[in-house]
């Protein structure tokens, strides 16, 4: 078995020119952002656009995002696992591996989102003061690590078990995988609490706001998946069913749907009432005294996610690869600005003076975040090109 993985993971430094000049792109956007963050370091976050009024940004924008695309992998551990369904139980592997992926991205954002990167010691079980159970900061902490654990022990169980030649027993991880849906679940509720923890944020202080990241979650996780898998069966050996893709847009027609149908019961509640609190939903829709900039974005972002839905309600739309494809991109797109900046930003606005300062990230902040987003597509690929030689048993015919 030693001798297979090592195989395994030579063959993560062979490939064809494409590969070695994505690896390349990739080593360098994560340069260019190690040097900016270092820049960052030295100088505090006065290099980012981020106030005393508007304390979050571009960072936590794309953490809560990720949140989401992690979430999102019981999507296919439900009916892989519990339901047998063999076209997605060949592939949940790698949606499991995109779950790890995202977390470790998800934690990349929090580090460099703080001031002082090294107190994280702080959130520590034993070593720091976690505040545990009182600090919902201590929950998120565990909530996120627990669910990077459990999906990190599926990938390497399965694999072990592929470099035997035996399927899993179902037996040995049926509890993990049992825990895995409610942590899956946990993540983004935690999540959701923590911004529902400021009453004097009335943008987040809404009970619909965590069935909110849920069902968005549901969409734009999926969606990215949808598009990996053809990636992988392009440029791999791993045989990849089209009912696999097509139960999993299934999926995301339905989660859509409740998505929008949620957003919709938000605004109608906010601009309904007609009261104050409706503030930072008229900044992001049609500006607040003369502020704009965030309203062409949330507009756009509206559009790209009615035309997917509409592609994925139609079955024989979602049938065509290309209208499929278009209306992945769409929902990945859509629901990165809406839950990003479109959730973050107006949480702020106005701030608690009644003033309205205007956030948009600066050059600094979009280098790192590339940065981290190239991190984990380099995690990503590392990893499928390691695990689908062991996967395909390709390895194995080898030895024999």
């Amino acid at each position: 078995m030693i001798t297979v993985l090592f195989k395994a993971l030579g063959r993560t430094i062979i490939g064809d020119v494409r590969y070695y000049t994505w690896l390349a792109f990739l080593l360098v956007v994560i340069g260019l952002g190690a040097n900016t963050y270092m820049q960052q370091l030295d100088k505090g976050l006065i290099i980012t656009a981020m106030r005393d009024q508007v304390s979050w940004g571009f960072y936590i924008s794309n953490f809560t995002f990720l949140v989401g695309v992690a979430a999102a992998a019981v999507l296919l551990v439900i009916p892989a696992y519990l339901y047998h369904f063999k076209p997605i139980k060949e592939i949940v592997l790698f949606g499991e591996m995109l779950a790890v992926t995202a977390i470790i991205m998800c934690i990349l954002f929090i580090m460099v989102d703080m001031g002082q990167p090294m107190r994280v010691w702080h959130l520590l079980p034993l070593v720091g003061s976690m505040n545990f159970p009182s600090s919902l900061l201590a929950w998120d902490v565990i909530a996120l690590n627990g669910y990077l654990v459990i999906n990190f022990v599926l990938v390497m169980y399965a694999l072990c078990r592929s470099v035997q030649g035996k399927e899993y027993r179902l037996s040995l991880v049926l509890p993990l995988i049992l825990l895995s849906i409610p942590w899956a679940v946990s993540i983004h509720t935690v999540t959701a609490f923590l911004y529902n923890g400021f009453p004097s944020r009335p943008f987040w202080n809404a009970s619909i706001l965590a069935p909110r990241f849920l069902a968005s979650a549901f969409c734009s996780g999926p969606a990215i998946m949808i598009i990996l898998l053809q990636v992988i069966r392009k440029v791999s050996k791993v045989e990849i069913d089209n009912k696999a893709i097509a139960k999993i847009a299934e999926l995301i027609a339905y989660t859509m749907g409740i998505n929008l149908f949620l957003l919709g019961a938000e605004i109608f509640k906010e601009f309904y009432s007609g009261s104050i609190h409706k503030a930072p939903l008229e900044y992001l829709y049609f500006g607040l005294h003369g502020k704009t900039m965030l309203v062409p974005w949330m507009r756009t972002a509206l559009v790209l996610n009615l035309v997917a839905f509409i592609i994925f309600l139609i079955p024989k739309a979602r049938e065509n690869f290309f209208a499929l494809n278009l209306g992945a991109v769409l929902i990945i797109i859509g629901v990165y600005i809406e839950k990003g900046m479109g959730l973050i930003i107006p949480g702020f606005i106005p701030d608690s003076l009644g003033e309205i300062y205007e956030y948009w990230p600066t050059a600094q902040e979009g280098i790192i975040t590339a940065a981290i987003w190239a991190t984990g597509a380099l995690i990503y690929t590392l990893m499928v090109k390691f695990s689908v030689p062991i996967y395909t048993r390709e390895l194995l015919s080898e030895d024999k």
